[in-house]
């Protein structure tokens, strides 16, 4: 996709959107957030986390930044804002003064001078991960809501022996962790049976989560965003993925590197990726 199809990149809404997964709703209840991304990154990564519906009153914001979204919807607005706090708490966490983080042509967010991060943000939780570029090169997050993708995406967002490898695991789950009947009674009539694997997990959703957090942080090392299928994930069940990206990417010595390790976290109803480039 083009920059201009991809104006919802900083914190864009999570596909499903319905009760809150059960680590966020215990964590609102309990007025903290659930601290689950920042196991994901190394230690030189601040991660800021919150909770719960953001209100559509977008407070916080800098001039600049309510300008920026100021022909937004309300959801759009307190989605915006919700994120931009996040980043201020994850930028005081290294020592950056605060200020207005103005999305770019991307809609990806504008970082102070010697920074990097990622936003991300699904239906009750928000996060924001960010590293001084002497210690990481970029930073891509993503979150989302651990069910199953709506009916047809997969189909354009995965390879061919991406979906095989899904339908591969889900048919060798164990038949204890295969969703319930009242679950499917619950969904929707056009929602697609969850994929689960044996954590859980909904692979296809996880499969779509490494994608998005890849073509976070592929964009600032590049200035291109590559469609979905062109960035071919292998997901590990021991909560790893590897990426590999289309076209030249950020050299590693003499060579290019195309070829990225992540890790993911699906944990109480959520789906968590995570990505850096660290080169050494």
């Amino acid at each position: 996709m083009t920059p201009a199809d991809r104006s919802w990149y900083p914190e864009r809404a999570g596909l499903i959107v319905g009760p809150l997964p059960p680590a966020v709703a215990a964590a609102e209840s309990a007025g903290s957030p659930p601290g689950l991304i920042a196991g994901l990154l190394p230690p030189a990564v601040a991660v800021a986390e919150s909770t719960g519906i953001p209100s559509s009153a977008a407070p916080g914001l800098f001039p600049a930044e309510a300008e920026a979204v100021r022909t937004a919807g309300p959801r759009r607005r307190a989605e915006f804002a919700a994120g931009r706090s996040c980043a201020r708490a994850a930028l005081a966490a290294l020592g950056v003064a605060a200020g207005p983080i103005l999305p770019g042509p991307a809609g990806q967010p504008l970082w102070p001078a010697g920074v990097t991060g990622s936003i991300t943000h699904c239906a009750g939780y928000q996060a924001c991960a960010v590293a001084r570029t002497t210690d990481v090169a970029a930073i891509g997050i993503d979150a989302e809501p651990d069910a199953a993708l709506p009916a047809g995406l997969i189909e354009t967002v995965a390879t061919g022996p991406e979906r095989a490898w899904i339908s591969r695991h889900a048919a060798d789950r164990p038949s204890a962790d295969r969703p319930s009947a009242a679950r499917h009674a619950a969904a929707p009539p056009t929602a697609p049976p969850p994929l689960t694997g044996p954590h859980g997990v909904s692979w296809d959703r996880l499969l779509f989560s490494a994608k998005e957090a890849a073509c976070k942080l592929w964009y600032p090392l590049t200035g291109q965003w590559p469609d979905l299928p062109d960035v071919a994930v292998g997901l590990a069940t021991t909560g790893t993925f590897t990426a590999c990206l289309p076209g030249p990417g950020p050299a590693s010595g003499d060579r290019p590197v195309t070829r990225m390790t992540g890790r993911w976290l699906a944990r109480d109803g959520l789906i968590l990726t995570a990505i850096v480039w660290a080169p050494r």
